[in-house]
């Protein structure tokens, strides 16, 4: 019996201890961490993105998920392109709105996903862009920062 009440007890100060923490210094940050000397070629780090264009909507922004998810939380303003529909309405779309060159910021799911260097280098491609970026960290980055639902 002894044994159950000293664990009890060190299970009650490390659950007041974690409270106090919890209180004095906040919840703990969900940003995704992003150093630049990490980056793949072509990647940049959202911290880049908002430090060179504050104004969002100077960016165009593209996403690279699922049509639902884009429709559900997609950036305001932003344009789909996805790898599993049909390439040629993204493409319109896309040309449509390059037409003034702004920078291309695209963006998929995670940082593991690969799917956003996919699309920029298809954008690229196109020649119509100007600076075209994959996000590192994708929509979790942004959902860390509170750009998007």
């Amino acid at each position: 019996m002894n044994a159950l009440r000293q664990a009890l007890w060190i299970g009650c100060v490390a659950l007041a201890a974690a409270g106090l923490t919890y209180v004095v210094a906040g919840p703990p940050s969900r940003a995704i961490a992003c150093a630049p000397e990490t980056l793949k070629p072509g990647e940049i780090c959202l911290a880049d993105v908002l430090a060179r264009w504050p104004e969002r909507d100077r960016v165009l922004w593209v996403d690279a998920r699922q049509r639902a998810d884009w429709e559900r939380d997609g950036v305001p303003g932003s344009i789909l392109w996805n790898l599993t529909e049909d390439q040629g309405p993204f493409e319109i779309a896309a040309m449509e709105r390059l037409a003034d060159a702004p920078p291309v910021v695209v963006y998929c799911d995670s940082e593991h996903c690969g799917v956003s260097a996919q699309v920029a280098e298809k954008i690229r491609a196109l020649g119509a862009a100007g600076e075209v970026r994959a996000l590192h960290g994708g929509a979790e980055a942004l959902k860390a920062a509170g750009l998007i639902k």
